[in-house]
């Protein structure tokens, strides 16, 4: 206790034991044991700009390329799946809040006439795929302690919408601590510091630390790790002809992308960065990138990220501890004052703070970028209602005859 104490007032945090006393003994012991695993290195991060290299256009395979190859892409990528080689990671912490659900946004019901989950359209798509291959492979959902419970219940209730439970592994997101606009940590509750899930790129750290690899069964096999996103209903999952296209081409990973819609489209660009595969955020491009021009008229930097990732699970491992790059966003967080009050701020009051899966690519030795039609896999649903929301990604389902 006297260490906790003593290094807490060495940053300037020591008001984070200001209910202490009042605290039983199991509340002490959970107060004391979160603050000796909290990171503290958020402390340090402040709104500098992070410093990036030179950028230049990065090629993709192109959807005319992979029509030609299409056959003996998706062969390689089924032998792979079919040898255990392939699992699928889906990134579901994030809640409903933004389309006006107080539930995990993988519960949200999308459909009109019926019934239609985002998780149901999720699996549906990854089921196409167990059966052209004639097995399952393994499913890993990354929740956050907050819908946790509440999403390993509904998958229960409706059967895991016909996928095999036993290939179904949940972990947690790991945390990162608030900090207030004064440089302070702060407390969600009395026996609590307040904390926010540490961001898409801190999936893989999330998942090795909860030791998920060593409860299953045929883990050694897995070379290859799928991530996606929950809020694309039209994601294609373990896409076989995507993993045959990674493997064929040699490269450490992949991306799925599609071509920008305009120079202007807020999406990230994947691109090389001294060299090395990488991502530029739509604010970081310069006008002159976002309108550069090849000889045939398409954009340079044309290729947009849809978080749709293949990664090699070696590769993965070697950057196992590169810190990534700690992003900040100002956010209204709830907290408790030093009368002990809850308080519930109308506008943005503190910092969270999270990792992004895109800078894991900076850190992978080859990248193929993978051009796939928009309308056919990029329905984002982010907002209840105009652009990347519930009613264009109704009229996308649609359009590829999904009965809403």
């Amino acid at each position: 206790m006297n260490d906790i104490r003593s290094h807490l007032k060495a940053l300037g945090q020591e008001h984070l034991l200001r209910f202490y006393d009042e605290l039983d003994s199991t509340s002490q012991s959970r107060l004391i044991d979160q603050l000796k695993g909290l990171d503290y290195s958020v402390l340090d991060i402040t709104d500098r700009q992070e410093q990036r290299g030179a950028f230049e256009p990065m090629g993709a395979m192109t959807l005319d390329q992979i029509e030609k190859n299409r056959p003996r892409l998706t062969e390689i990528g089924l032998d792979a799946i079919r040898k255990g080689e392939v699992g699928a990671v889906l990134l579901a912490g994030g809640q409903g809040s933004r389309l006006g659900s107080a539930d995990p946004k993988g519960m949200f019901d999308i459909g009109i006439n019926r019934r239609l989950y985002i998780f149901e359209c999720l699996i549906g798509n990854l089921l196409e795929v167990t059966k052209k291959a004639g097995t399952f492979l393994p499913l890993f959902i990354m929740t956050s302690s907050q819908n946790d419970a509440q999403t390993r219940e509904f998958l229960k209730a409706h059967d895991y919408f016909g996928y095999d439970g036993s290939h179904i592994h949940f972990f947690v997101q790991e945390q990162l601590p608030t900090v207030d606009v004064n440089g302070k940590l702060m407390l969600s509750a009395k026996d609590t510091v307040s904390c926010a899930p540490n961001g898409n790129g801190g999936w893989y750290i999330s998942m090795r630390r909860s030791g998920l690899f060593k409860r299953i069964k045929n883990a050694k096999s897995l070379k290859w790790l799928n991530v996606f996103a929950v809020d694309n209903v039209l994601q294609r999952i373990a896409d076989p002809c995507f993993v045959g296209a990674v493997i064929s081409e040699g490269k450490s990973c992949g991306a799925k992308v599609v071509s920008k819609a305009a120079p202007d489209e807020k999406v990230g660009v994947l691109c090389l960065e001294d060299g090395k595969p990488s991502i530029v955020e739509y604010y970081e491009m310069t006008d002159e990138m976002k309108t550069l021009r090849d000889p045939d008229g398409s954009l340079s930097y044309r290729f947009g990220v849809i978080l749709n990732y293949l990664f090699r699970i070696d590769e993965l491992d070697k950057a196992f501890g590169v810190s990534l790059p700690l992003h900040r966003a100002f956010k209204q967080v709830s907290f408790i004052d030093e009368n002990g009050e809850l308080i519930r701020p109308e506008k943005p009051n503190a910092y969270k703070f999270e990792t992004l899966v895109l800078d894991m690519v900076r850190l992978q030795s080859s990248c193929l970028a993978f051009e796939v039609e928009r309308e056919r896999e990029f329905a984002p649903v982010k907002n209840k209602t105009g652009i990347d929301s519930v009613e264009s990604a109704r009229a996308l389902l649609q359009k590829n005859g999904v009965e809403l």
